[in-house]
Formats: structure tokens, sequence, C-alpha cells
């Protein structure tokens, strides 16, 4: 499997990973089981951040595309093929628009919906 991350391109160079990543599993080009590079490897190999890495890490993890077995390293989770479609990103944004749908039908400003989506945000962020 061959990475290549565009720096010049609109999608974050984390995003650009997990969809490689993704790709991949959904390919066959990786398998149930395979092991990953650390995140300290594949940061060196890419010539990235290893924060940015292990973001990516994380929400594939998140997703159960890839485990993490401490120190034995990273591998494709042995569900990784069904996993892939998981799209997360998109259940939120869909989600989020009707809600907003409702609350504007109800006559609530975008500015009250800011401020009370902020508020929620700040008051969760310590769970």
């Amino acid at each position: 499997m061959e990475i290549t991350i565009d720096i010049e391109s609109a999608t974050p160079l984390f995003s650009q990973l997990v969809m490689q990543i993704k790709q991949a599993v959904e390919r066959g080009l990786i398998q149930p089981g395979d092991p990953l590079p650390s995140i300290r490897q594949l940061a060196n190999d890419l010539d990235m951040n290893n924060k940015t890495v292990a973001k990516a890490y994380r929400l594939l993890e998140r997703d159960s595309v890839i485990v993490t077995k401490g120190y034995r390293g990273t591998f494709i989770h042995p569900e990784a093929k069904n996993n892939c479609t998981v799209d997360l990103n998109a259940w939120v944004r869909k989600e989020l628009t009707q809600t907003i749908q409702s609350f504007k039908e109800a006559g609530v400003t975008d500015s009250e919906i800011r401020i009370a989506f902020a508020d929620v945000l700040n008051q969760n962020s310590g769970v």
C-alpha cells in the first residue's frame, strides 16, 4: 500500500490519510490483521507531523477500521471492510441540518442557534 499526501489539496492531511487507508481496505490491498506502521514511522515516511497521523489513527480506531494493541502495534480491524462505509461526518451533518431546520421553522435566529450551540459544546467539553 502506497500513501500519497497532497499538501496543496484543500482536504486536510489527516482526512487524506484516513481516506487512503479506508480505500486500501475496501480494495483488499490491506487485510484484517495486517499491521500498520507506528505513528512515528508513518509520520516520518510521509514527512508529516506525528499529531496529524495520530489524529487519523484515532478516527480510524473510532470507526473500527484499525485496532491498537498496546505496545504490539496497530492492525487492521477484523471488520474493517464493513466499517469503511460508515461516515459519521455525513450522519452528523444530516442530523444538524434537520435540527437547525426545525429551529428556523420555530423562528429561532441564526445568531441564537450559534450561541446555543456554543453553550452546549462548552458545557459538554468537560465530559
